[in-house]
């Protein structure tokens, strides 16, 4: 039933209304996320709800790690918003939803879970989206000639796809503005393709969510006293909103409203490339030292960036750049009517060129102690610019609002 009267298309409404509704909700999630902030850190320091510095991580002293509670708050508030101008009967499993991610994010930031564990809350969260919500990947849309498909396969790809993408939201969340900045990102994206589709619940949710993680990331990259981490709680939550948009995306009825040349699956993995490729990597390199693929340590992309000397936000901009990148080989495949399967081909291969192909270049020539690591230090010690008179500017107006 929700499937069947979720979809409120662009059509039944005029381009104005559903400018000043996504203009009105996406502000009243970054408002209230802005003024909400600062209470925040002080609940998080008063109750000592902090993430210590140890050997794999970046910072050298506690940071309060409440900020996904925040932007949650703003993306619920700006739901309800423009719940009382649209039909926005979906969001009564993916808020909940999120809301379980949320919370035991919230409990591993604080005390710490098994990874087992949240791995099972995470594919019984999924398993409720897919028989409450009837959100599931059930079309290839052409792909190796291959269109709907039942629910047999749909469930398990499902399952196996949103738990993955989840996890690798939460695992790119190492440097400052990294998650947030990439979740603005991909919410902008796949906000355009929405619109474009006529998916308005989907494009409320992309503008609330981006609304809601613009403050944040200010405060997270240029902070100092305001300086809070998303935390697992924020990440898993985020996980969540990016994973019912892929099967979204990759519905059954999206291609009919699409020119065949624009291949979904290249676009949603050319969207979240750099972290499932990234995780991807980092996991098969575990497994292969015979380690847990669950096992904290610094081996991800960010971090090889921060070991040459970049600075936090250099590196957030380079992944971020790298992301865009991939995307832009997609957009330019699909304009020249690339086959479908060609896109997806060259899509994977860009994508890992940019995770195991970087990682391994730089990893190379930083254990070898090359000519060319010394120019790229140098060159990273040029993007430190948090002393620089704009730099600490910006930091007293957001440690000040």
């Amino acid at each position: 039933m929700i499937r069947e009267s979720k979809r409120t298309g662009v059509e039944k409404q005029n381009f104005m209304t559903i400018g000043v509704l996504l203009t009105i909700a996406f502000f009243v999630s970054l408002v209230l996320v802005a003024c909400i902030h600062a209470r925040v850190v002080k609940i998080a320091v008063k109750y000592r709800i902090v993430d210590n510095p140890d050997k794999r991580k970046l910072q050298k002293e506690p940071v309060p790690v409440l900020g996904g509670v925040a932007v949650f708050c703003g993306v619920a508030v700006g739901l309800i918003v423009a719940g009382l101008f649209t039909d926005l009967r979906v969001m009564r499993i993916i808020v909940p939803a999120m809301l379980v991610m949320l919370v035991t994010g919230l409990r591993d930031d604080m005390k710490g879970l098994s990874p087992w564990f949240r791995l099972l809350v995470e594919i019984a969260v999924v398993l409720c989206l897919i028989y409450f919500g009837g959100f599931r990947i059930d079309d290839f849309h052409g792909l190796c000639g291959i269109y709907e498909i039942p629910d047999r396969v749909a469930i398990p790809l499902t399952v196996f796809a949103a738990v993955g993408i989840i996890n690798a939201i939460n695992l790119i969340d190492g440097v400052n503005g990294l998650s947030s900045g990439f979740c603005v990102m991909a919410c902008a994206i796949f906000g355009v393709f929405f619109y474009c589709v006529g998916n308005v619940p989907m494009v409320l949710l992309a503008a609330v969510s981006a609304g809601a993680l613009i403050p944040f990331f200010f405060h997270n990259v240029f902070g100092r006293t305001s300086r809070m981490f998303i935390g697992d709680s924020g990440t898993l939550a985020m996980g969540v909103v990016m994973s019912v948009f892929v099967c979204e995306v990759l519905r059954s009825d999206v291609g009919c409203s699409l020119c065949p040349r624009y291949g979904l699956i290249p676009f949603t993995l050319a969207v979240l490339s750099i972290p499932i490729f990234d995780t991807l990597r980092v996991m098969s390199t575990r497994i292969r030292h015979g380690i847990s693929p669950f096992h904290a340590d610094k081996t991800h992309l960010h971090h090889m960036f921060i070991a040459i000397g970049c600075s936090h936000p250099m590196t957030t901009l380079a992944i971020l750049v790298s992301d865009l990148g991939v995307v832009f080989c997609w957009w330019i495949l699909s304009v020249f009517c690339v086959p479908v399967g060609v896109q997806c081909l060259v899509v994977v291969v860009v994508g890992v060129l940019g995770t195991f192909g970087v990682y391994g270049f730089m990893d190379y020539h930083l254990r070898h102690k090359t000519r060319l690591m010394r120019r790229l230090r140098r060159l990273g010690f040029h993007t430190h610019l948090s002393r620089s008179r704009s730099f600490l500017a910006l930091r007293k107006f957001v440690d000040k609002y």
